[in-house]
């Protein structure tokens, strides 16, 4: 294989999705917000509740945006919108080292608005274009991207919070949202040329099918039903994980053991993509998504307990292979029951509804800590919305648009329209 072809194989695509989910929303937002917490606290005397509130109604505005820019990319494509978006988020973090009391609800608000474009919503669309057989996989491993970050940002934020102060660090997030997510991103993510739709047509046959906008959210009880499974997953899961740097430095954790449990569940995430997305491609993805969520399930319930020594962890391990089988199950299911016509936007709500979730996880932790000044409320409101969200994948049914019969090619991973030297 020439170097050229090594060059044009549509896994770089993955590979650059893996690098930009790194330093994707779900890690800045959500992730390196657990580290500033107590910091930001502490420097401008404000409670977590209200910290919580203003780092939510961020995931708020993203998730109003969400839809929309899922609308823009179906309707002109990647790269017009994504690459401008990934320079603006990048812009926006770094104006968070000028935060005080007065900005918080201004700043804050702006980070959501930008961070649409570093949700997974193109880089589930430019790989779901490319890939059919093994779409499970493909997007299993590009959304790893987030577990990397969940791995990866909450020491990087940790060590330049130490050596620099959190206002600096900031400035050294929003350098490595360019370096990692808008240059990659520039030299490969793509969606299929024009002049190659033939080829695209037999990457992934059921690119131009599906059902519309319209028709799936005035017509499709499984679009809501998977819509408020998710949201109710996000909003257990990213709710605890959000606070729990804060909640094991409360149990007497140094904060350098609390980060380094984040960080643990960020390779519990990377794991949970992958083997989600390689599952989905064997199994039923309704009894997966079950089987996925019952591990978060056990998490809370074990950081609950209050038991000391290996337990935590083991509950935060368990809390990052849940959420690390969430975002791929929703865009592998948005494709499979919905097709790929209005996918951008299907996708886009289903997300944006999901970071609302996200928003009331952290806001029930945080305001459960600031007037009980303690979680546990919190945790008995989460186990019941993890069984409820179990309950709501048993009726779906079979896929709409199940996997086309492979075709056979010379040169299976080589595409079309692909950079090249």
């Amino acid at each position: 294989m020439t170097i050229a072809s090594l060059v044009r194989n549509r896994w770089w695509i993955v590979f650059a999705s893996v690098l930009g989910l790194i330093v994707g929303a779900g890690s800045i937002n959500v992730f390196a917000i657990s580290v500033f917490m107590k910091p930001i606290s502490d420097d401008l005397h404000i409670g977590r509740g209200v910290i919580s509130s203003a780092a939510g109604l961020a995931s708020i505005i993203s998730a109003i945006a969400s839809p929309f820019f899922g609308k823009m990319i179906d309707k002109w494509g990647i790269r017009p919108v994504f690459l401008p978006s990934i320079l603006l988020f990048a812009a926006a973090v770094a104006a968070l080292s000028r935060l005080t009391p007065d900005y918080l609800y201004v700043l804050f608000p702006i980070v959501g608005l930008t961070s649409v474009g570093q949700t997974p919503a193109a880089y589930s669309k430019a790989i779901s274009a490319w890939f059919d057989q093994n779409r499970g996989l493909a997007l299993g491993v590009a959304l790893a991207g987030v577990g990397l970050g969940t791995a990866v940002i909450p020491q990087l934020s940790e060590f330049l919070l130490s050596h620099f102060g959190w206002r600096n660090a900031y400035i050294g997030l929003g350098i490595a949202i360019v370096l990692l997510a808008f240059i990659p991103a520039a030299a490969f993510i793509h969606e299929p040329a024009n002049n190659d739709e033939a080829m695209a047509q037999r990457r992934a046959p059921a690119t131009a099918s599906g059902l519309t906008l319209s028709e799936v959210i005035t017509g499709s009880w499984r679009y809501w039903a998977l819509t408020l499974a998710f949201f109710l997953g996000a909003a257990s899961i990213n709710g605890v994980l959000t606070h729990v740097v804060p909640l094991l430095t409360d149990r007497g954790l140094p904060i350098s053991l609390a980060v380094g449990a984040l960080s643990v569940s960020g390779i519990a995430i990377i794991a949970g993509r992958i083997f989600s997305g390689y599952c989905l491609d064997k199994f039923f993805g309704p009894y997966v998504a079950i089987a996925f969520f019952l591990c978060p399930l056990v998490g809370i319930a074990l950081l609950y307990s209050g038991m000391g020594g290996s337990v935590p962890l083991i509950g935060t391990i368990l809390l990052g292979f849940g959420i690390g089988a969430e975002f791929d199950m929703m865009a592998f299911f948005v494709s499979r029951y919905f097709g790929m016509k209005a996918f951008g936007a299907l996708y886009g709500l289903m997300f944006g509804i999901s970071q609302i979730g996200n928003a009331a996880g952290s806001n029930v932790m945080g305001w459960s800590y600031q007037m009980l000044h303690s979680y546990a409320s919190a945790f008995v409101f989460f186990v019941a919305a993890l069984i409820l969200t179990c309950l709501l994948f048993v009726p779906l049914g079979p896929y709409a648009f199940k996997p086309a019969t492979p075709i056979k090619s010379r040169s299976p991973d080589i595409v079309a329209g692909a950079p090249t030297t």
